[in-house]
């Protein structure tokens, strides 16, 4: 079974976010859908060479289409959260002091900035 694909208008509000994950810095942007929910991210990283642009660009595709189709922003967080691979490190961010991969850190960060709050 295929869901529809619910894409962003071709103009859309966004948020960047300079990032750090143990000296190496990047920016993150989130796309929002109209209603303020994240529809896409994309990951630009600062002097880093191809293989991990590439690997930043592979991730977000993912992670943007399966949003798009369907997947809520909870489930996509749990299952890019906790990924462990370098760069992993210190990241100077007062909520995530550290992260375990690039991956790990949008996907806490997209939590705390997107997710539903904690229920209890």
């Amino acid at each position: 079974m295929l869901g529809t694909r619910q894409t962003l208008p071709p103009t859309r509000s966004s948020i960047t976010h300079k990032f750090s994950i143990n000296g190496r810095e990047g920016y993150r942007t989130v796309g929002l859908h109209p209603d303020g929910r994240p529809g896409e991210i994309f990951i630009k990283m600062a002097k880093e060479g191809s293989t991990m642009s590439g690997m930043c660009q592979a991730f977000c595709r993912a992670f943007s289409l399966a949003l798009q189709y369907g997947l809520s922003l909870d489930d996509a967080v749990q299952r890019f959260k906790g990924m462990r691979f370098e760069p992993m490190g210190p990241t100077g961010h007062p909520e995530i002091p550290e992260c375990m991969s690039i991956p790990d850190y949008v996907a806490r960060f997209l939590e705390i900035s997107f997710g539903e709050p904690a229920r209890g």
